[in-house]
């Protein structure tokens, strides 16, 4: 038989199971099998053997370095390299890759954001390998690179990354599920693991235009642009015949992911102009995690062999839809079973129920914690917008579940809805079989057939923030159902777990919306309802440090206070750098390229009125003088709010980080530049388009 592309591709530079089955002895592979499968410290001489088979598979490839790769509070990842090399003489040196290297770094903690947690002195912190996400080869300029993904603390054992609590988050869960299902009767269930697919929303746009614009170099997004002609209005980009440049780049992005094991199923075309998504099949949430890291990574960089730049702001283009991440969420037994699969007959189906009863009261608690989760600057100008959902969260059931919730209010549930088939009307076309609910897309968490869909995390955003919380929030709920149902006699148990039931989704059903809600009347409903609308992620912070959240992390072991607190810093410190970024970007652009752009204009204006005003003084000049009035009216509106912005900005410099800067920029600055976009906005509809010095939308947008 012949071979096919993923044959040849696929997990080509993973360090995955099969190739450690093949390189490993067996005594060797069985031992590293149990110490993965009961959660136990790996064994030293168990770590030198694979670290040296490790080392040989990477050499047999091209790799002259490792590194422990790792996601930090930047938000992005890092990684140092090291060569394999060590020294045997003066004049010799052999490749050497030890178990202790395998095992643990130590990179530089104190260049990395660690809110106060470690002073600049304090430089020492460490890498701890991830086994349970396989190590990869990655490949570019710098020559095959051996990546070894890892958790990163301080010195003092907090966490300075996204990952560690990410684990600490995945075996809560796994702990407190377990638990439940041995209640219900799943007695060989052993572990609990969380399942997670990420969609990825980005744009592509043209590079040579994209390096003429400081405010896509400098901030990811564009801080000035007028709306083109055209936009999203006819809805034809969307799921459209993909361009062939753009094709081009898919092609080689999907052929770079399977290399590295990433299972990209779907590529398409997004609703934006030059939008498109990437959506993979579902993994464990650390290793998902990982892999949408690498896919932003690889999103980038393949975009540059193709000419283009690839956008991850959440809103690079003002007037068009922003870019999101759709973080698909569930919980798999390690025998298969599903707790968000509601099965053939869901009111029958206990475990579901009950599992679906805990996170509707979980999110209904702490809905605070969930929107910190998906705030970051960018994707304030995104929440609430185009495409994607409001900054209150709600939870969409559909009609199936919605049915099961109103029968467990009244006491029992009998009976589901099931869904009927669909006829077409025509005879060529199959008759199809309709699911029992519609979906909708204004949801932020969206019940979608055996999953939640958490449609909230902005497209920049690394999707651990979000497990984190949901995996926290979801444990705590399910230890204390766990500690009720273990002091209930068997007899009574049938009874109490319907009480639960009842009494979550009672008091918490206020969380269930499945309208619009995009629309107003759904904002004015959700206040009467009592439910919070968190605007900005500024507003957002405080509620991490809340009591009742730092209750539910340190109970459930995945954050300190003292982790909570330094976060927090670092989250209002990100706030207030970025604005300020865009702030001087922004005066920058209007000082050196918009501004003089529309004095030449005028000046070239007035000379032409003069030129024919002495030539022909019969001619009415009227709309001449109409348009270099209203011009010079806009150059003074500009000059005002970029003198305006520039003193605000220097209010600022002497403030201290932490909230009072957040929300100085946030309530102060960012409204002085709304000022200053505005008339420079619309000196772009009057001035000569060769004398405006940047693209403009309708060059980025549909010049790919």
């Amino acid at each position: 038989m012949g071979t096919n592309v993923f044959d040849e591709l696929f997990g080509k530079n993973v360090f995955n199971d099969d190739v450690m089955q093949r390189r490993l002895p067996k005594d060797v592979y069985k031992s590293w099998k149990k110490t993965l499968e009961n959660g136990e410290d790996l064994n030293s001489d168990i770590a030198n053997v694979v670290a040296h088979a490790m080392k040989e598979w990477a050499l047999e490839k091209g790799a002259t370095h490792f590194t422990h790769w790792f996601q930090p509070m930047t938000g992005i990842t890092a990684e140092k390299h090291d060569s394999f090399l060590s020294p045997l003489s003066e004049s010799r040196a052999v490749l050497e890759f030890k178990g202790k290297e395998l095992i643990k770094g130590e990179p530089d903690a104190s260049s990395f954001p660690s809110g106060g947690l470690r002073a600049t002195f304090e430089a020492r912190g460490y890498t701890a390998w991830d086994c349970t996400s396989p190590a990869f080869l990655k490949e570019d300029a710098a020559g095959v690179i051996l990546c070894i993904p890892t958790a990163f603390c301080s010195y003092t054992g907090e966490a300075l990354d996204k990952k560690t609590p990410l684990l600490r988050s995945m075996e809560a869960i796994s702990k407190q599920g377990v638990r439940i299902m041995h209640l219900m009767g799943y007695d060989n269930v052993k572990k609990v693991s969380v399942s997670v697919g990420a969609e990825q929303e980005y744009f592509l746009v043209d590079r040579e235009k994209y390096l003429k614009r400081k405010d896509l170099v400098f901030t990811g997004r564009t801080l000035f642009g007028a709306m083109p002609p055209k936009g999203q209005e006819m809805d034809d980009h969307y799921f459209g015949a993909i361009k062939e440049r753009i094709a081009s780049f898919m092609k080689e992005l999907n052929e770079e992911l399977w290399k590295l094991g990433i299972l990209a199923k779907t590529q398409h075309n997004e609703v934006a102009p030059a939008q498109h998504e990437l959506a993979p099949i579902y993994s464990t949430a650390n290793i998902a995690t990982d892999h949408n890291q690498m896919i932003m990574e690889m999103m980038q960089k393949i975009a540059k062999r193709h000419g283009l730049e690839c956008l991850l702001h959440e809103k690079p283009f003002a007037g068009v839809n922003g870019s999101g991440k759709h973080d698909n969420w569930s919980l798999i037994a390690d025998t298969g079973v599903n707790l968000l699969s509601p099965g053939k007959e869901p009111h029958k189906n206990k475990l579901f129920q009950l599992t679906l009863a805990a996170i509707i009261k979980s999110v209904d608690e702490y809905a605070e914690i969930l929107r910190l989760s998906a705030s970051c600057p960018g994707n304030d100008h995104r929440l609430g917008a185009n495409e994607a959902p409001p900054a209150i969260i709600s939870i969409f059931l559909g009609e199936q579940l919605d049915d099961i919730v109103k029968q467990a209010i009244k006491g029992t549930v009998t009976s589901s809805i099931h869904g009927d088939d669909l006829d077409t009307g025509v005879h060529v076309l199959p008759v199809l079989h309709k699911d029992a609910t519609d979906r909708n897309r204004t949801s932020p968490f969206a019940f979608t057939g055996n999953k939640f869909e958490f449609r909230m995390v902005g497209s920049s955003m690394s999707v651990a923030d979000c497990n984190i919380v949901l995996n926290t929030i979801v444990a705590a709920e399910f230890e204390r159902i766990a500690d009720i149902l273990e002091n209930v006699p068997d007899d009574k148990k049938d009874e109490e777990i319907d009480n639960i039931i009842k009494d979550n989704i009672t008091k918490h059903k206020r969380i269930i919306f499945n309208g619009d809600g995009y629309s107003d009347d759904w904002v004015f409903e959700a206040e009467r309802r009592g439910l919070p609308n968190i605007k900005t992620m500024v507003d957002a912070i405080p509620y991490s440090l809340e009591e009742k959240s730092i209750k539910v992390f340190e109970s459930q072991n995945v954050f300190s206070k003292t982790e909570l607190e330094s976060r927090a810093e670092i989250m209002y410190e990100n706030y207030s750098k970025t604005i300020n970024i865009e702030a001087r970007t922004m005066i920058d652009m209007a000082s050196k390229q918009f501004i003089p752009s529309a004095i030449k204009y005028t000046r070239e204006l007035a000379g032409s009125i003069n030129s024919v005003r002495e030539a022909c003084p019969e001619i009415d000049l009227q709309v001449q003088i109409d348009i270099l009035t209203e011009v010079s009216k806009l150059l003074a509106d500009a000059q005002k709010a970029l003198m305006k912005l520039k003193n605000r900005i220097a209010e600022s410099e002497d403030m201290p980080e932490g909230r009072a800067k957040a929300e100085y920029f946030n309530h102060t600055i960012f409204k002085v530049m709304g000022e200053l976009r505005k008339p420079i906005d619309k000196l772009e509809m009057i001035v000569d388009k060769k004398d405006w010095p940047v693209p403009s939308y309708g060059d980025l947008l549909f010049e790919v």
